[in-house]
């Protein structure tokens, strides 16, 4: 049976409240409450006290063994923005946005089946790549495609020789060189 908990208004923005959240997703509550009262984040408190609050209703209002109990699902949502302004150069005034969070808790028991069925729903299996049959030996060289790379690059060295190569411009015309005069 799944058993919520709620934080909302929370003065801190969700971007930094999720990377907390993160951390906890799928674990034990046991081991929920020790990382988090270690981790050295601002936002590990309002999670804290959002876990420990989903912990005390299950025990207390579903009649549920705290021992068996795994965060199922957190979700850390935006909620509303306080617009301030800050001044700038020029007369010129840039916004503050100060955001803030609603933390949501969702506690459930862990019975005998369940751990792959939770670790597929809470870690997303990555896509594999697909290897086709003539794509296995692509990043491979072979021996004979290294020698003509190999030439390759002493020829481009050799082509061309001495500053005029090199210019933009490409060589340069008989009679255009600057004169210089000595003073």
């Amino acid at each position: 049976m799944e058993v919520t908990a709620k934080a909302r208004f929370i003065r801190m923005s969700p971007r930094k409240v999720r990377l907390v959240a993160d951390l906890v997703r799928g674990l034990d509550v046991a081991k929920a409450e020790a990382q988090l009262k270690f981790v050295r984040k601002a936002a590990a408190r309002p999670v804290l006290k959002v876990i420990l609050s989903a912990k005390a209703n299950a025990e207390h209002n579903h009649k549920m063994r705290p021992e068996g109990l795994f965060v199922k699902r957190i979700m850390v949502d935006g909620g509303p923005v306080l617009h301030r302004w800050r001044a700038r150069a020029f007369g010129r005034a840039a916004p503050i946005r100060k955001r803030m969070s609603h933390i949501t808790v969702v506690l459930d028991e862990r019975s005998v089946g369940m751990p792959k069925e939770v670790a597929a729903a809470v870690v997303k299996p990555k896509k594999k790549a697909v290897v086709q049959e003539g794509q296995a030996d692509r990043g491979a060289k072979t021996a004979e495609s290294k020698k003509s790379v190999a030439g390759a690059k002493v020829n481009k060295k050799g082509a061309g020789k001495g500053p005029a190569s090199r210019s933009k411009g490409g060589a340069k015309k008989a009679g255009t060189a600057k004169k210089t005069s000595k003073k």
